[in-house]
């Protein structure tokens, strides 16, 4: 957490809490929050808990959290990063697109990651919610910048993609378009020949047929012809 450029180290003990609220898209039920969070013991215990996290993020002087007797939500003047992330995915997603949603991706999937090492149930689903989100949304500006001739962007984009999920073939094909637009034929040759390595290494099959032809047909060599 920052406040003016100044980071507050938020104590372990409401870590969780601060992340659970700040994901959701507004205010949550005090028992709810409380049960998720501390499915461990009775009812009594887990709102004690919730109590104590409040308690320990009120103390740090700053005001993130409105909490009354029923309901527990992040206050309206708090920027959360993975929602402005998430924002701007769905934005291209969407073909909503903003001028500066365009500018070089100033962050790695990686670094999105909150919560490293809880493995609690609603954290899974989170993280591999935004990650699913980011990826897509990786793609959406790979084609969108590919077709405004920016592919050199287009293949950092699309390498970005490809790095968090090697496997994944809409990434895999996106860097290869990019390459193609820039007719550059033996990089496309090779992102291929390297995906379909990892793909037959990985899970045994071969990258799909429309992936194969996109590259055969760009690639092929041109067609003699004579006119007498």
């Amino acid at each position: 957490m920052t406040l003016a450029g100044r980071k507050i180290e938020v104590p372990e003990g409401s870590k969780r809490l601060l992340v659970f609220i700040a994901l959701q898209p507004g205010p949550v039920e005090r028992r709810y929050a409380a049960a998720l969070l501390w499915p461990l013991g009775d009812e009594a215990r887990a709102s004690g808990n919730l109590r104590s996290a409040l308690w320990r993020l009120r103390n740090l002087g700053v005001e993130l959290i409105d909490a009354d007797k029923v309901f527990v939500g992040l206050r309206p003047d708090v920027s959360v990063d993975v929602r402005l992330v998430c924002d701007w995915g769905q934005r291209l997603i969407r073909n909503e697109v903003r001028p500066n949603d365009l500018a070089a991706v100033p962050w790695r999937l990686d670094e999105l990651d909150f919560l490293p090492g809880c493995y609690d149930d609603w954290a899974l689903m989170e993280r591999e919610r935004v990650r699913q989100r980011l990826l897509h949304a990786l793609e959406a500006l790979a084609r969108h910048l590919i077709a405004r001739g920016r592919c050199a962007e287009a293949v950092d984009v699309a390498l970005t993609a490809v790095v968090a999920d090697p496997l994944r073939e809409s990434a895999q094909t996106l860097l290869i378009k990019a390459h193609l637009a820039e007719r550059n034929w033996r990089e496309a040759r090779r992102a291929y020949a390297v995906y379909r390595k990892v793909l037959l290494d990985e899970i045994g099959v071969e990258p799909g047929r429309a992936l194969l032809h996109l590259v055969d047909t760009a690639c092929a060599p041109p067609v003699a012809s004579i006119r007498g």
